[in-house]
């Protein structure tokens, strides 16, 4: 980075920064997957499946960039003594986690997973190996695993037809394998633009302001897709997927790890600090906007209601409000010394050395998705697939009812969506498409990703602090904290699993508030339990020199 003053009012610092890539690699080379994209693969049952796996592989992905180029550039501006412009903006490097080599390391051969039991893909109802019949058969779960991984083996090995004994009308081979594929040619690998520009100004002699606006944009961020799904519905139900049998009845699951979603953020920062005498103010507050396809880039939810994968084909659907947006966000603490000065010793040690703190967190709610009940009428539905399943909006219906709904809010729950603003495609009391399954009926909603609100959260500590001094350079210090000074209840996003408008008992809990979130810190620390909600007050002592 190299600065360049322009006079006394101007500086500016540019520079280049160039990241080297990696791909992860396997020493063992016990990577294995095909040579690109699972859509660029031949799916034809005739074709071995040694000729399509790539196997003793080093490398994840098939090609990667050299370097990853990031220009950055700032700029400052003196208006006046007490005040100062800045604006900057750059390129970003995000890294893939290492987490993704894990898909190239349980590829088939090396790992292939065969369900055994009797709704398992190989059978078996015994559980023991060696467990038979009372005619002396096998019928061990375990057993028939084993049998079909040594199966599969040798077939792979040897070049054989994989799908050897499939029956007619079967919608995948006998010994179908879990797949993670990668995309085609040289990964596009993830980088961020981001940019801002923002005032500074003195607020008298002890304080200051800060107003920033602050814009970025992500491009090529990593998602994963199923792209082996089918149904069994009927034929054109429930797009995309296909009707009795996948792309490829060699393969059970296929996830395909590819980059290429994106995301914006778009936020107004202002922060306020004073110090008059003994007392500190701090407050931030955030005006801001996000939208994105797939939030955490589909490995981690963020958020209880988050969807990690598209559709297959249908990315771009999924544009909207990410996982994180918060348009509303406020934080504000303030210390205060309470002065006392008195040369009588008991007053002195009795009053003196008080402080009292206190933070307040608000933010405005989280957003989520209305989903439909999945299809499950004789044994039909979705196969080897995932994505959101939304539910319909009713046009006309007011969004949210705060009061209880009969037949649909339980007892120890809050209402926080109308039930009948939403109509499920499938119709939980019968598992089938509502109105009959057809090509018509049975499609994906229209309510959309992340279009609704979740409640807001409110929380605010407070610690009274004195200290004590024992020797010239000893104190004890004794500290009351409170947690959630105000008992306030923040409750976790609703369910979300629509039913039929007009039988509340395909609703019962629809939209409801039914447990809880923890707070930033806590008294038992985050995520133990004790501190989702309730008011907690501790005391603690201890020496300080």
């Amino acid at each position: 980075m190299d600065t360049i003053k322009l006079g006394q009012r101007w500086s500016v610092v540019a520079g280049l920064r160039a990241s080297w890539n990696t791909n992860p690699v396997n020493q063992h080379r016990l990577f294995a997957r095909p040579a690109g994209s699972f859509l660029d693969m031949q799916h034809s049952i005739d074709q071995p499946l040694n000729q399509v796996i790539e196997t003793n592989v080093h490398s994840l992905f098939p090609g990667t960039p050299l370097f990853s180029w990031q220009p950055r550039v700032s700029a400052a501006y003196k208006v006046s003594e007490k005040i100062a412009l800045h604006a900057g903006g750059g390129v970003f490097n995000d890294i893939i986690p290492a987490q993704i080599a894990d898909l190239g390391a349980t590829n088939a051969p090396y790992a292939p997973v065969f369900v055994g039991g009797i709704n398992g893909q190989v059978g078996g109802v015994g559980i023991a190996p060696g467990a038979t019949n009372n005619a002396g058969v096998d019928i061990s779960a375990v057993d028939a695993t084993v049998a079909a991984n040594r199966t599969f083996q040798r077939i792979f090995q040897s070049g054989g037809l994989p799908c050897t004994g499939i029956h007619a009308g079967a919608p995948i081979c006998p010994l179908a394998v879990d797949m993670n594929t990668f995309p085609s040619g040289t990964l596009k690998t993830p980088y961020f633009l981001q940019w801002s520009l923002g005032v500074e100004r003195e607020l008298g002699a002890r304080g200051s302001l800060h107003v920033d606006y602050v814009g970025t944009r992500s491009v090529q961020e990593p998602y994963q897709v199923q792209l082996n799904g089918y149904q069994t519905v009927c034929d054109g139900c429930f797009a995309p997927f296909a009707f009795n049998q996948p792309l490829d009845q060699r393969f059970a699951n296929v996830n395909e790890f590819r980059t290429g979603t994106g995301s914006h953020y778009s936020g107004l920062q202002s922060s306020a600090t004073k110090q008059i005498s003994g007392l500190t103010l701090r407050a931030n507050y955030t005006y801001s906007h996000c939208l994105d396809e797939v939030s955490n880039g589909g490995l981690l939810p963020f958020s209880s209601l988050g969807i990690l994968t598209p559709l297959p084909g249908s990315l771009h659907k999924e544009y909207g409000n990410c996982d994180y947006d918060v348009r509303h966000n406020l934080s504000a603490f303030g210390i205060y010394e309470i002065p006392f000065h008195s040369s009588h010793w008991l007053l002195r040690q009795s009053l003196s050395g008080w402080q009292i703190s206190q933070t307040a967190f608000l933010h405005s709610g989280l957003p989520f998705s209305v989903l439909s009940a999945p299809y499950t009428a004789n044994n039909n539905g979705i196969f080897q697939g995932s994505g959101p399943q939304y539910a319909n909006r009713v046009p006309g219906v007011p969004l949210y009812r705060k009061t209880a709904v009969s037949g649909v809010t339980q007892t120890g729950s809050r209402q926080w969506l109308n039930p009948d603003a939403f109509a499920s495609v499938v119709d939980p009391s019968t598992g089938a498409c509502a109105g009959g399954d057809s090509p018509a009926n049975c499609q994906f909603g229209n309510s959309g990703r992340n279009n609704f609100r979740g409640p807001h959260f409110t929380y605010s500590e407070m610690y009274l602090t004195k200290k004590i001094p024992l020797t010239e350079h000893v104190n004890f210090r004794l500290d009351t904290q409170v947690f959630n000074v105000f008992n306030h209840a923040n409750f976790a996003l609703p369910s979300n699993q629509a039913g039929t408008p007009g039988k509340p008992a395909t609703q019962t809990g629809f939209g409801a508030l039914t447990s809880t979130i923890s707070p930033p810190t806590g008294l038992l620390g985050v995520g133990l339990g004790g501190d989702s909600s309730p008011r907690m007050i501790g005391f603690q002592g201890r020496i300080e020199f």
